[in-house]
């Protein structure tokens, strides 16, 4: 049984004041959804979050981390840094992340193998631009970045990979996927994950979409078959938002 999630990344927002305020506005929601619930608060104030929720059931996880264990990397974060201070699930791949840091698929591949040797689980993200969805290169583009980066990997690995689709021209501009887009691209991932490993391995993956998720239309967009979740950005900042998120389910 695939399980339902909805994450959401904070980015780079809130100082530690106000990421304690909304680390107490989300303790005082109700849940009525059995969703898996994380955020992903800055590095500064990750191990502030993981010991403000260590008794709530929000998992604390991290927006990014690099490939090698340590060595001469100014300003990068490792695996067991995160591990060290409670974290055990990082984004990775994020679309801010590969344009503006020139992330490639083959770095990426490098930080899966990192984060995976050090038992973590992955939230891999991956995404087409306006240009690649107008020209009908969106599946082209989708299933390159996620061989690129995963199919190297044994099957047994997906058990600790969470896929997440971003369709980059719906993120940060007020536009979204209609339901059906969403549906008809995750419908796509679950093939190429089959292709590839069978189809018991890609009926297990959890599949989020991170598109302008909001609580107006996260239920129509969850209630598609191969939806399992939403990687929430902005709409994550207000703890009321993202729980309406979290019980549209």
């Amino acid at each position: 049984m695939r399980k339902q999630i909805v994450a959401g990344n904070w980015k780079m927002n809130n100082d530690l004041a106000q990421t304690e305020a909304l680390l107490s506005d989300l303790k005082k929601q109700n849940q009525s959804s059995n969703a898996e619930v994380m955020v992903a608060p800055t590095f500064t104030n990750l191990y502030h979050a993981f010991e403000a929720l260590r008794t709530s059931n929000i998992e604390v996880v991290a927006q990014n981390m690099h490939f090698a264990a340590n060595g001469a990397y100014t300003g990068e974060i490792s695996a067991s840094m995160l591990k060290s201070v409670g974290v055990e699930t990082v984004i990775l791949g994020h679309s801010e992340r590969r344009e503006y840091f020139n992330e490639t698929d083959e770095l990426l591949a490098k930080k899966v193998d990192a984060a995976l040797a050090n038992s973590m689980r992955i939230i891999f993200c991956f995404g087409e631009e306006l240009a690649d969805r107008k020209s009908g290169n969106e599946e082209a583009v989708v299933g390159g970045q996620i061989k690129n980066a995963l199919f190297h990997l044994e099957a047994a690995a997906f058990q600790n990979i969470v896929l997440a689709y971003e369709p980059v021209w719906a993120i940060g501009t007020g536009e979204t996927a209609s339901p059906e887009q969403a549906q008809d691209m995750h419908a796509f991932i679950r093939k190429t994950l089959a292709d590839k490993y069978g189809n018991n391995i890609a009926d297990e993956v959890s599949i989020l979409y991170g598109g302008s998720v909001k609580p107006a239309n996260a239920e129509e967009i969850f209630s598609k078959p191969d939806v399992d979740g939403g990687l929430i950005g902005g709409a994550s900042l207000n703890a009321e938002d993202f729980y309406a998120i979290v019980n549209a389910f």
